[in-house]
């Protein structure tokens, strides 16, 4: 699972207990996924667009001391007025961190169409006590490849021999 600097349960509880629509994408997804690959730094999700969502996930994230992640500054960067519907409605991408470690945002993880594509597939895997929403792994690799970054393309055999054994065993 994620490495140790990241509480998962507490990223988890939050975006449970203000009934946020999201789903797991990346790194994380692959590691729920089962399949073998280094520990992700951090979570990636991708959430529901609509403004009632991005309200519950505003109230998340500052509950979680959401700031912006930058370079060289281990805490972040303060976000003036904290998170609010009008900034997650503006961005496409959003690098957090929280009092619970690293979380990305991302409305519309490279070769998807957002939350509606991706909530089509989704997977309901358990992590410890709850049920979490995650990307299908052809989706975790369908937005690997169009992403095309070197640290995607890296881990892709891992995660298409993983779905290729996922679908001999259902066979």
């Amino acid at each position: 699972m994620p490495t140790p600097n990241v509480d998962v349960a507490a990223i988890l509880d939050s975006l449970a207990s203000h009934e946020v629509d999201y789903v797991v994408i990346g790194g994380f997804a692959a590691e729920l996924h089962d399949v073998a690959l280094p520990p992700t730094q951090d979570i990636d999700i991708t959430p529901a667009a609509v403004p009632e969502n991005l309200a519950r996930l505003a109230a998340a994230l500052n509950e979680l001391g959401a700031r912006l992640r930058v370079p060289d500054e281990p805490t972040g960067f303060a976000i003036p007025g904290g998170v609010t519907v009008e900034l997650l409605s503006t961005m496409q991408v959003l690098t957090l961190v929280t009092t619970a470690g690293p979380l990305d945002i991302s409305m519309v993880p490279q070769g998807t169409e957002g939350y509606p594509d991706l909530r089509r597939a989704q997977v309901s895997i358990a992590h410890g006590d709850r049920v979490v929403p995650v990307a299908a792994l052809e989706d975790v690799i369908r937005s690997k490849e169009a992403a095309g970054r070197e640290k995607d393309l890296k881990v892709l055999p891992a995660l298409q021999a993983h779905l290729d054994a996922m679908r001999r065993r259902e066979s």
